[in-house]
């Protein structure tokens, strides 16, 4: 009982760690305004294809190129979830019920570089290549407040087997856990999670037509979370009062873990041109993470569990037996006997007992990848693109192109990358762009994302959906060296939806129901400049 929930708010943080952009699992896409209005751009020739289409760069003019990039993103998140045991919140008895995350990232900037001398092209970009701003659930998940249900009814399911040997009520009066399984807490989470990735490498003109490019990515990785669920109560008893009465806060749970880590990225590409079609493709190489923790997280104890049972009864058997004319040192005698014998007996032993044994053999496991000092997995996975363009007269540009993340094979923790399905992430894309006058280029362009999602990998706490991105931009080409871009994407997420059976008790099966989707809005601003 106790057990479950502390696994579960421990892990709950890793809710943000899902990236704000376009992209996938742990990969940003949208690196250059260029992107956010025209999302295909793997077979464009700009300085915008230091990310992607590196190869290509070198079949600009001669001289330095600089991109410098500003984003803002916004995104909801929304779990819809309903379980019975929800309407035994006695602050918010109502099922279902909406979780809401908000992701808002006000400043992303990028910058690419890229010098270009003969039939060499030198090349560098700095962006976040992964995570990106702060989530935030101001009300916890859904599945903090179903393991505090389960604990309300475990709770009260001890109480009974204790009144029953007992022959009166104590702990399922009204005054304590009562009879109902009622409940309430209060929770909150945040995560943030921000990849820098820097990368530098050269581009080789082998002909007119041919190019090819070869470079290394650095990435650094930092990591926050923040969470707790406070407060517990279950009936009119608040729940630490069983757990350690001396102090308040000794059932709260609270997480508190700042993550690093480093990793490298090879990368190859090339890129060919032949009168008005262009071809490129880019491979990234998988990018091992280990990520190391420095945590402060306080967890509840449920050692003591007996003997504070056992004087909550000596005090409350003490006054009744005083009541009935024992004189004190009698009534706490017959106190002590009468509650060692409950407490003693085979049903409430068993009961307790697994409690105790389920909460201490499972604790590495509940406190999970936040412990402290502990490496953790988290690769980033390989990315193959695909593009091809096409000009069919000078002022129209129309690209499609491709991409597979391997995230199958991307270790994380506790192997969660095998949950998915073996053919990774695919998204494609389309995107057009025509040059109204020698002034303005106005583009848009769309992206389908198809994650290799099952229902075992759906997760409150670390969850993304299908979708389909449309962007709408254009370029003001200020002089024929300097040109400022705006842009704005949108994201349809798809809902998915998942469902599991529930055992509260041997006969007894409850359903729980998941609806998770996510909202998602980006604007860009950048300049380019050739000096």
């Amino acid at each position: 009982m106790v057990n479950k929930f502390k696994t579960v708010c421990l892990t709950a943080a890793i809710a943000s760690s899902s990236a704000t952009f376009a992209g996938g699992l742990l990969t940003n896409t949208n690196q250059h305004v260029a992107f956010n209005r025209m999302m295909s751009r793997e077979a464009s020739i700009g300085i915008d294809g230091v990310y992607y289409n590196p190869a290509g760069v070198v079949f600009m003019g001669e001289g330095s190129h600089l991109a410098i990039n500003w984003q803002m993103a916004y995104q909801t998140r929304t779990i819809k979830n309903d379980y019975k045991l929800f309407t035994n919140n006695v602050n918010n008895p109502t099922t279902p019920r909406d979780f809401k995350g908000k992701a808002f990232a006000p400043v992303i900037p990028s910058f690419q570089y890229a010098y270009n001398k003969g039939r060499w092209s030198l090349q560098g970009n700095f962006a976040l290549t992964g995570g990106g701003g702060k989530c935030t659930f101001d009300n916890g998940l859904g599945s903090f407040e179903k393991i505090v249900g389960e604990t309300a009814m475990g709770a009260i399911g001890l109480a009974r087997a204790i009144d029953n040997k007992l022959g009166a009520e104590m702990f399922t009066s009204d005054q304590a856990f009562g009879k109902k399984g009622s409940y309430s807490f209060n929770s909150y989470m945040h995560g943030r999670q921000y990849y820098f990735g820097l990368s530098a490498g050269a581009a080789y003109k082998v002909n007119d037509n041919f190019s090819v490019y070869a470079g290394l990515r650095g990435i650094y990785a930092t990591c926050n979370y923040y969470g707790y669920v406070e407060d517990i109560k279950v009936g009119n008893m608040p729940l630490y009062q069983v757990l350690d009465p001396s102090k308040e806060n000794s059932a709260n749970i609270e997480l508190s873990c700042d993550q690093s880590g480093i990793g490298f990225t090879p990368m190859l590409a090339v890129d060919y041109k032949t009168g008005r079609w262009n071809f490129s493709a880019k491979y990234e190489f998988k990018t091992r993470m280990r990520l190391k923790n420095k945590s402060v997280n306080q967890l509840p104890s449920i050692g003591n569990l007996d003997d504070n049972l056992k004087n909550q009864m000596n005090k409350v058997l003490t006054a009744k037996f005083m009541q009935a004319g024992l004189p004190q040192e009698q009534a706490m005698i017959k106190a002590e006997q009468t509650s060692t014998k409950v407490l003693e007996d085979p049903t409430v032993v068993a009961t307790t007992a697994g409690l105790k044994q389920q909460f201490d053999s499972k604790i590495n496991k509940a406190i999970g990848e936040y412990a402290d000092g502990k490496k953790i997995a988290g690769d980033i996975p390989s990315l193959l693109t695909v593009g091809v363009g096409y000009s069919p007269i000078d002022e129209l540009r129309i690209n499609v192109g491709f991409h597979w993340f391997d995230d199958y094979n991307a270790t994380s923790y506790n192997n969660r990358n095998k949950l998915l399905k073996k053919r990774g992430t695919l998204e494609f894309n389309a995107g057009v762009e025509y040059d109204v006058t020698k002034k303005i280029t106005v583009s848009t362009g769309w992206q389908n994302t198809n994650y290799g999602l099952t229902d075992k990998y759906m997760d409150d706490k670390s969850f993304v959906v299908g979708s389909n991105s449309v962007g709408v931009g254009g370029v003001y080409h200020i002089t024929k060296k300097l040109d400022f871009s705006v842009a704005y994407f949108h994201t349809f997420y798809n809902h998915v939806k998942t469902s599991e059976e529930v055992t509260l008790a041997p006969g007894k099966t409850v359903t729980y129901n998941s609806d998770y989707t996510r909202n998602n809005n980006a604007f860009a601003a950048g300049v380019n400049i050739t000096f």
